[in-house]
């Protein structure tokens, strides 16, 4: 490994980090081959090559003669023998070389060189490199590695994705390369269309165009910094080098000729510049001359319109032609400067214009024609006041003239109106509010009758050309507003005055309106009770009726005074009218009442009275006659009903409480039933008297609680039940001798039913027996029939069992046809198995109940329960379908069991 001295501390850091790097395979790879390029770049102008680096520098000729070509210098002749020591003395020749350019190489002896040691060869070429390829490289103050770094970077710096730190990784993708082409020479490279993920096109493409156009061979392959983690510095730093000595040769060429021409250059630009000052200077200084008469014309325009025509002329001035000319002035004045540093810069004479052409001439006059300028500005926008004055004074009259004729238009026809005269109370107020309405707006407008005096005024003052007809108007309005003002003192005068005499007559109509109502009513009141048709039905109420009637007539005289006051009301109102002259156009505003209508209610409530005495004293004699009616009625009534109310708690007492033989009770009810019925007579007598209160049409009797209707209910329940209560005892009798039941029995049931109380099921059970019907009752008949079923004479389990034995015989089963009428649409359906189950005895000798279950089919079913107490077969649930079918019942004794089969 080499290790080698300069005058420059750069080099001593190179060499420390050099030492571990040439150990790396790669890196050492790319060295040889970017070495072996540089070296062939400098080589091949003197017409020879290398192939490899390390064999053809051993003889040390191709060294020396590398050395001449970049130096420019001779070195010693060369030893042209063979052997070892001619090429030590060759290799020492070029190393002694080196060292006189101020770089002291350490380690690197001759005979490493001459034995092909490629690290030696390698540190020596680069040490080459730096003294002669980069050393010299100086940019901004920094040279060597740190002025090519920072050359790299101020190139690089405009473009995207380069950013340029050092001399490995910045340049692995490629783009760096390119943008060092592209910013020297941009035709030859596309920039914009390269990616930064696309490395290897990077490469080849800054490698191609370098060697191509640039005359820089392809030191190094795409694949070697790609495929390297982290390309070797100092093959990138050669490169790189190299593409800094090409485009600075370049440019150093391009300087000289720019340098030439730009000569050329100036001179032609500082004639041209002399002679467009000359003729700029002309053009200004007329146009100048040219203006200033214009903008000193101070002529005064008697019209509005002619002012305006100038001021817009003056704005085209200032709009349109002054700007190109205030342009023309600066240039001349930059032209000037421009030119006199250009000349004083090429050490060439100052430029001096004609006579008159100086800038400070031009100056003055521009001077001079802005003061022109200034003055005429300020004498336009005078003069454009002052009409501007006088015209918004002339509109302002017409404005505010217009606007008072407008409302005084119909106001003189207003005030002299006399719709006072026939106006009432309310309508008068209504026009004394618009009245002081308008007074108010009248007040209002004084300021602006006063305004226009006041520009009338000013108009003449300012000498307005139109002031005869402005006096003129001015005096109308103000002849026609004293007018004004003289009208409406007047007609408020009249107005308050109505006002007055209306208000009076309206507190009379308000006081004949405040009595004449109640008045008219109580009449109206009066009249209607005096004619209503009472009804009453008490002698009490009649009698209140006429005490009342008289309290009436005795308030008649204080009604007649009221009369007369509510007269006099309007008495006075008609006296008012007449003597101011009032012309009244309507009646009074609070009532439609009038004197006429209380006179013909007074007199019709005069005629009611003595009719209304003559009706009270008829109804009163009615009601007597009615009274002694209901006293005769209820007498009768207060008999009758308790002696029917006894008469049935009689019969109640005997059908419960029977003794003796059903014969001897028969016998007793029948003389009870003679004994009632021999009461009809009072009962008729009572529907007399009734008869005679129903055409009285008397609907209460406070003497009695009994009515006609409930008498005739007791009576013919009273009938009924010592009719029912015989037929009940008639029917035992039948029902004992067709039973041949006992009195005793008969007794018992008696007791049965008047203390019957069973569960809710047996109950529901006997009920459907004993009230088919659901009537709700149960006769005692009805139930003398269930108890004689029900305690006929019953078979036991045990002879019913020994009947099917008999029946059997030494047979299993026992098959008996039970025929019904045969329905042939209908059959049974498929056979099923009951059974009949029945319980045994226990040890305390319980008896046997049966339970017989008949499934028909899947959907009806018929059940039997065989009670041993009663010995009955009850069908409990019969299919309704099964009416008429045909039953065939197979019976068999299969051990405890009793077995059916259908």
């Amino acid at each position: 490994m080499e290790h080698y001295d300069g005058e420059n501390d750069y080099m001593q850091q190179e060499d420390d980090w050099d030492r571990d790097l040439l150990l790396d395979p790669a890196w050492e790879k790319q060295q040889r081959k970017t070495f072996t390029a540089w070296c062939n770049s400098h080589l091949r102008k003197a017409g020879t090559q290398i192939e490899n680096i390390e064999e053809d520098f051993r003889d040390g000729l191709k060294l020396m003669l590398l050395l001449e070509v970049i130096s420019g210098e001779r070195l010693a002749k060369p030893e042209r023998g063979k052997m070892r020591v001619h090429k030590i003395s060759n290799v020492n020749k070029a190393l002694d070389f080196i060292a006189s350019k101020g770089v002291k190489l350490v380690s690197i002896g001759a005979e490493e060189i001459v034995d092909g040691n490629a690290k030696m060869t390698l540190g020596m070429i680069w040490t080459i490199i730096l003294r002669f390829a980069i050393q010299d490289i100086s940019v901004e103050e920094t040279s060597a590695k740190e002025g090519l770094l920072l050359w790299c970077q101020r190139k690089t710096a405009p473009y995207k994705n380069v950013n340029i730190q050092n001399f490995h990784i910045s340049w692995k993708d490629g783009l760096g390369f390119c943008a060092l082409i592209h910013r020297h020479r941009p035709e030859l490279i596309d920039y914009g269309k390269l990616r930064k993920d696309d490395p290897m096109t990077n490469l080849n493409t800054a490698f191609d165009v370098a060697e191509k156009y640039l005359d820089i061979p392809k030191m190094l392959d795409a694949e070697d910094i790609v495929g390297t983690a982290r390309p070797d510095e100092k093959a990138i730093m050669t490169y790189v080098s190299s593409f800094y000595h090409a485009f600075s040769g370049a440019q150093k060429a391009e300087t000289a000729a720019n340098r030439i021409c730009k000569v050329l250059a100036v001179n032609q630009e500082n004639e041209q510049l002399m002679e467009d000052y000359e003729k700029l200077a002309s053009d200004l200084l007329e146009w100048i001359r040219r203006t200033i008469p214009w903008l000193e014309n101070r002529l005064p325009e008697n019209t509005m319109q002619a002012m305006q025509q100038k001021l817009e002329d003056f704005r085209d001035y200032r709009r349109l032609h002054k700007p190109p000319k205030v342009q023309e002035k600066c240039q001349l004045e930059i032209n000037f400067n421009t030119l006199q540093t250009k000349l004083r810069l090429s050490n060439r004479p100052a430029f001096m214009p004609s006579e008159g052409k100086m800038v400070s001439d031009i100056n003055n006059a521009w001077g001079s024609l802005e003061g022109a300028e200034k003055g005429y500005e300020e004498w336009l926008l005078n003069e454009i006041r002052r009409l501007e004055r006088l015209d918004h004074l002339a509109e302002k009259f017409r404005q505010k003239a217009a606007i008072h004729e407008a409302w005084t238009e119909g106001k003189e026809d207003l005030l002299q109106k006399r719709d006072y005269e026939t106006a009432s109370l309310s309508e008068i107020k209504a026009l004394l509010k618009k009245h002081e309405a308008f007074e108010s707006d009248l007040a209002a407008h004084q300021d602006r009758v006063e305004q226009i005096a006041a520009i009338a005024q000013e108009l003449n003052e300012l000498d307005y050309y139109d002031s005869p007809s402005v006096n003129a108007r001015c005096q109308r309005i103000c002849d026609q507003w004293d007018a004004l003002g003289a009208m409406t003192v007047k007609r408020t005068e009249a107005l308050q005055r109505t006002e007055k005499l209306l208000e009076t007559i309206d507190q009379l109509y308000l006081e004949f309106a405040k009595r004449a109502a109640p008045f008219n009513n109580w009449m109206e009141g009066a009249m209607e009770d005096l004619q209503d048709t009472f009804i009453v039905h008490t002698i009490e109420e009649i009698q209140g009726l006429s005490t009342a009637h008289e309290q009436f007539k005795a308030t008649l005289p204080e009604a007649d005074k009221e009369r007369q006051a509510i007269l006099g009301i309007h008495n006075e109102i008609a006296k008012i009218v007449q003597t101011y002259h009032v012309n009244m156009a309507g009646t009074n505003p609070y009532t439609t009442i009038n004197p006429q209508e209380i006179n013909a209610k007074w007199d019709k409530v005069r005629q009611l009275v003595p009719q209304r005495d003559q009706a009270l004293i008829e109804e009163h004699a009615r009601q007597q006659n009615n009274e002694r009616l209901r006293r005769q009625f209820a007498t009768q009534a207060n008999v009758i009903g308790p002696w029917i109310q006894t008469k049935m708690e009689e019969i109640g007492r005997i059908s419960i409480e029977m003794h003796g033989t059903l014969e001897d009770q028969l016998t007793h009810l029948r003389q009870y039933e003679k004994s009632i019925i021999n009461y009809k007579p009072k009962i008729d007598q009572l529907e007399g008297d009734h008869q005679l209160i129903q055409e009285a049409l008397i609907f209460d009797n406070k003497h009695t609680n009994y009515t006609m209707e409930h008498i005739r209910v007791g009576w013919e329940q009273l009938l009924t039940t010592i009719a029912r209560t015989i037929n009940e005892i008639e029917n035992q009798i039948l029902t004992r001798d067709a039973k041949g039941i006992s009195q005793e029995q008969l007794n018992e049931f008696r007791a049965s039913f008047n203390h019957f109380d069973r569960g809710e099921n047996e109950f529901s059970r006997i009920m459907s027996v004993v009230d088919p019907n659901r009537m709700g009752t149960v006769t005692f008949q009805a139930f003398i029939d269930f108890m004689s079923r029900e305690t006929a004479d019953t078979d036991t389990a045990d002879q019913v069992m020994a009947s099917f034995k008999v029946l059997a015989g030494d047979k299993v089963r026992y098959t008996e046809l039970l025929r019904k009428p045969n329905n042939p649409q209908q059959g049974i359906g498929r056979e099923k198995i009951s059974e009949i189950l029945w319980d045994r005895p226990n040890q305390s000798g319980k008896k046997i109940k049966w339970f017989i279950f008949l499934n028909l089919s899947e959907k009806y079913e018929m059940r039997f329960y065989l009670s041993p107490q009663i010995n009955i077969l009850q069908i409990v649930d019969q299919p309704e379908n099964c009416n008429r079918c045909t039953l065939a019942v197979t019976i068999s004794f299969l051990g405890d069991k009793l077995q059916w089969n259908l």
